[in-house]
């Protein structure tokens, strides 16, 4: 109980941090992780370890789902070639790489072992990355790419860490073997993630009514994915993001707008929590790992940490040139079809940040062979992950902004795009209403169509169209934004009112809970709607 109260007390000022860190506009997975260094010196907090067989249940499924739920199939398929040359290639040439480094530079890690720490530090996060990009203008589809490469490749890492694990514990690796049964786990894993995420259509588009019951079973569904698939040994992890791309894009069809409300909701507060929980772990096990690693010198483990970080950097700017260039070279198509920035390859380079998924699988090694033996090194591999996660958001994430301003790289702005799809939108709108509302009283056709019109001629008066430049700016929007203020204005007037009404008891509670949200999903819709330029 105590353990429990600790965690709870430490998730509070996580949550504390989180606030700090948006109103300083400092990257969150910075924070966790300079807190799991901190909690780790913290005297006398007791060491709390899951159990490594649940770490990846607990945190893999719903992590994956979320990042998946907001990722769009349409751009994941036009980028599918450098998704899965960054996903599948450079991960294995990344476990490749930092196994040999590991196998020269520390006399007594064997291949299986080397190969781990390879598989378990070769797939950058998706979090980390979308966090750390977040608001830097990046274009659209170097933004696709990073998320997919985010997503594919901890399927393509984590086969790669089953295939080390078995190795280590049956002494031995085939190479060719463990290709075939990628293939096989791998194609497997998307088929189980296929089935059961049409599976779920059905049920959620049939069945289900309720928004409470919806958001339970999306909840519920990737622990699902993933358990069903690894029960039968193949990916669990495809399986998970092949649920989440199906639902995702399906979702449109199957959930009602209270059920989307609620679970964007549900899901960002159980990434946010999970993603803290993971680094308190961490934090409350790193003296603990550090005891267990003080055979070594501290110059040793600093060479070894420091070295094995460098080159998980390194081989991501070895892998992305000739990656990006061959293609190129041997298609006119790509050439002609798809725009190129080599500044957007330094972008790529230096976004490969390493969080949560590498902790997770570190923390996943089994503490004990089947026979009872210790599982060999196990302390030095977590310090060797977590000095890797550390290097590449303290080095990488920093100063990714700042890069990203000396290439000179002209933000990429969504105001342009919004116009037109929301002239469009109103445009459809309008057309509709006049071609078959036409019958309707004069005063209610007025009433529907004026709503429309005010929308439309909003979107004409704003000088979005005639001064965006390239400068990532927008001009004059003052009228747009002055009329969404105004009606958030007097918004706050009525929510006053019912407070009024709340503190004096003359309204009953649940009118006035009801008039409240309807008040709180408004302004949210209009806080959507302004522009920020």
């Amino acid at each position: 109980m105590e353990n429990v109260a600790i965690i709870i007390m430490m998730l509070f000022g996580i949550a504390f941090l989180g606030i700090l860190s948006n109103k300083y506009n400092f990257p969150f997975p910075i924070v966790l992780v300079l807190c799991g260094i901190i909690i780790s010196i913290v005297p006398g907090l007791p060491v709390i370890a899951l159990s490594p067989e649940i770490v990846f249940v607990i945190f893999l499924p719903p992590l994956l789902y979320h990042a998946s739920w907001h990722t769009s199939w349409h751009d994941f398929k036009g980028a599918i070639r450098p998704i899965s040359l960054a996903a599948i290639g450079l991960v294995f040439f990344t476990t490749l790489a930092v196994a040999v480094v590991a196998h020269e530079l520390i006399d007594d890690i064997s291949w299986p072992i080397a190969f781990l720490i390879g598989a378990i530090v070769s797939p950058p996060d998706a979090v980390a990355a979308t966090s750390i990009t977040k608001g830097l203008g990046l274009n659209p589809r170097l933004l696709t790419i990073l998320d997919g490469e985010s997503l594919v490749n901890d399927a393509s890492g984590l086969v790669a860490y089953k295939y080390a694990l078995a190795a280590v514990a049956a002494g031995n690796f085939v190479l060719w073997e463990a290709g075939i049964n990628f293939l096989v786990v791998a194609g497997a894993g998307v088929a189980i993630g296929l089935a059961l995420g049409y599976a779920m259509y059905l049920i959620h588009k049939k069945f289900v009514c309720d928004p409470i019951i919806e958001v339970t079973f999306t909840f519920l569904t990737p622990f699902a994915s993933y358990l069903i698939a690894e029960h039968f040994h193949y990916s669990g992890v495809l399986a998970v993001v092949s649920t989440g791309l199906y639902l995702s894009y399906r979702a449109g069809e199957i959930f009602s707008h209270q059920s989307r409300i609620m679970a964007v909701t549900v899901w960002d507060v159980v990434a946010y929590i999970l993603n803290g929980l993971i680094f308190i772990l961490i934090g409350l096990q790193l003296r603990q790992i550090m005891d267990g690693i003080g055979e070594y010198s501290m110059t040793s483990l600093l060479l070894w940490g420091g070295a094995i970080s460098f080159v998980v950097i390194i081989v991501r700017f070895l892998w992305v040139i000739p990656a990006a260039m061959l293609p190129r070279v041997l298609s006119k198509r790509i050439r002609d079809n798809e725009e190129f920035d080599s500044r957007n390859l330094v972008v790529f380079g230096w976004a490969g940040m390493r969080g949560v998924v590498s902790m997770a699988a570190a923390l996943a090694i089994p503490l004990t062979f089947k026979n009872g033996d210790p599982f060999p090194h196990r302390s030095l591999i977590i310090y060797l992950v977590f000095c890797v996660i550390v290097s590449t958001l303290v080095l990488l994430g920093l100063t990714l902004p700042w890069v990203i301003k000396k290439l000179k790289i002209q933000p990429y702005s969504m105001y342009a795009e919004e116009y037109e799809v929301r002239n469009n939108i109103v445009s459809h709108a309008i057309t509709h209403i006049e071609d078959n509302y036409s019958l309707l009283q004069d005063e209610l056709l007025n009433n529907i169509k004026s709503k429309y019109e005010v929308k439309y001629n909003r979107l004409q008066k704003t000088e979005l169209p005639a001064h965006f430049f390239g400068n990532g700016e927008v001009l004059a929007t003052n009228i747009f934004n002055e009329y969404t203020q105004l009606q958030i204005d007097v918004l706050n007037v009525e929510r006053k009112k019912i407070d009024e009404l709340h503190r004096q008891g003359k309204a009953s509670e649940e009118i006035l809970r009801k008039i409240e949200r309807e008040l709180d999903l408004e302004e949210t819709r209009l806080n959507m709607e302004m522009y920020e330029g």
